[in-house]
């Protein structure tokens, strides 16, 4: 049952925030006041508990939390806001507790927003921050996590170094991600009444400012239709309150289909990104990732190997034998 918490959440919500997605004009009225209020910095009290520098990639911070020491992993963390809003203290909160708990270095890049800025500056700017994040961190030690938007653009990101015969990342963790926005599923119109945060109007206005003219349906806008054999072992959260659940279920049926390990928590009653708040269902939550991204990494060598084997086209045996590690 759905804590106390997570009701007062809901109907603050549907009461507040939705209110951004129930028009496109409403969204932009809450986009142009965004850009008044919002502050990328970490807050004060995380800068006092981490060692965090900043650096600067194509115009843009990108914030560096330092692992704990001897410990090699990194996260590479991309927020959500609809591409259109800034990363908030509540994905602060978030990076904070994965750093104390995992000891993992963690990467976030204040990559460029709509509508000042497009698709190809977003993954012009991220694409670069990965580039760099291969040459001090191995492949096999770096983690893509993303919520809503942030989970969108960690699937294309991958798929877009498996195109250029990139290194890709062990794994990914997916929060609430937006992995279909071509609305193709009848399912996500009703999904949408029961959501007490997003909204279809404003999600296409949304959509439409960053996605550069790009067809919805083209896999860089919505992986969903991409090629998900290329991705890593994946964790999904996904909400039964969250009108891109229905497309997220299927999501993870396909890539199952296509060979990934894929673990789901689809969690009753929650809402979008719920993870991201301070409730029990958050606290459970995080509990998921923890344990995902602390178990072994067997996986990812055999899920390595038989990309390398695909792009240079040999057959070996040791392809067939990766195969139940999959399943």
């Amino acid at each position: 049952m759905p804590s106390l918490k997570s009701h007062v959440v809901s109907f603050v919500l549907r009461h507040s925030r939705k209110q951004a997605f129930s028009s496109p004009e409403n969204l932009q009225r809450w986009i142009a006041y965004a850009r008044k209020t919002e502050n990328h910095q970490p807050p004060a009290p995380l800068r006092s508990r981490f060692e965090i520098t900043t650096r600067s990639v194509d115009g843009f911070p990108v914030y560096e939390i330092a692992p704990k020491a001897g410990v090699r992993k990194r996260i590479l963390y991309l927020h959500g806001g609809a591409y259109v809003f800034q990363i908030t203290s509540y994905h602060w909160g978030l990076i904070a507790d994965m750093a104390d708990r995992l000891g993992f270095g963690i990467t976030v890049p204040i990559y460029p927003i709509a509508p000042e800025h497009d698709f190809h500056a977003m993954f012009g700017m991220v694409g670069e921050v990965y580039r760099q994040l291969l040459d001090e961190t191995e492949a096999q030690d770096i983690v893509f996590m993303g919520d809503s938007a942030g989970g969108n653009m960690a699937v294309v990101l991958t798929m877009m170094a498996a195109e250029d015969a990139q290194p890709l990342p062990s794994r990914h963790v997916l929060i609430s991600p937006g992995l279909d926005l071509s609305l193709a599923n009848p399912e996500v119109f009703e999904a949408e009444r029961y959501d007490p945060w997003l909204g279809i109007p404003g999600g296409l206005e949304a959509v439409r400012l960053y996605s550069a003219g790009i067809n919805p349906s083209d896999w860089r806008i919505s992986p969903l239709y991409g090629d998900l054999s290329v991705l890593p072992k994946t964790l999904l959260l996904t909400g039964s309150r969250d009108m891109l659940t229905p497309d997220n279920l299927i999501f993870a049926q396909k890539a199952r289909a296509a060979g990934v390990e894929i673990e789901v928590v689809h969690e009753q009653g929650m809402f979008h990104v719920w993870p991201l708040i301070d409730m029990p269902e958050a606290r459970r939550a995080r509990d998921s990732i923890v344990t995902f991204l602390t178990s072994d990494t067997e996986s990812y060598h055999a899920k390595a190997g038989e990309l390398a084997l695909q792009r240079t086209g040999r057959s070996d045996p040791a392809h067939d034998l990766a195969a139940p590690l999959r399943s």
